[in-house]
């Protein structure tokens, strides 16, 4: 039976870390990781999705779908990777920047202020800072140029 690697997922406000045990690893290469997943806590819209973990970029792109399956919007986080090759497990840190992409074409950037929590109370370091700030802008180019979610496009399961 072929062995996926261990998702973490860590996030600085609050501050948790998660196994990402319900994720389903359906692609993976050199620069992408795509999983499927249910939600980790029920939430009244959000059921579940998939995830497009950009490892070079450090963007990670979700559908997230409704209990119907329709989309509610692309959520774009800004992540820090690391990898462990001794015990083969990805640990994804939130930089707290995001950016929601609706149906109607309406972005949204969110957590900024977050972002600025972050410095003062030192849960970041300023090159953890600008390491945010400067993927937020590549990612945010690639939206407003339209070619964010059609690169993407094939990768998406076809069943959620």
């Amino acid at each position: 039976m072929l062995q996926h690697p261990t998702l973490i997922r860590k996030r600085l406000i609050p501050l948790e870390t998660l196994r990402l045990e319900k994720d389903v690893i359906i692609h993976q290469s050199d620069r992408l990781l795509v999983t499927r997943w249910t939600t980790i806590r029920p939430k009244k819209e959000l059921h579940h999705g998939a995830s497009c973990f950009l490892l070079k970029e450090g963007w990670k792109v979700s559908r997230f779908l409704d209990h119907q399956g329709n989309l509610i919007c692309w959520y774009c986080d800004i992540i820090a990777t690391s990898y462990d090759t001794a015990t083969d497990t990805f640990t994804f840190t939130d930089l707290l920047a995001d950016v929601l992409i609706y149906p109607s074409g309406m972005i949204k950037v969110v957590d900024l202020d977050e972002l600025a929590e972050a410095v003062e109370k030192k849960l970041i370091t300023t090159e953890q800072l600008l390491d945010s700030l400067r993927k937020l802008d590549a990612l945010l180019r690639l939206i407003y140029d339209g070619a964010l979610l059609p690169a993407l496009e094939k990768y998406w399961p076809e069943e959620l």
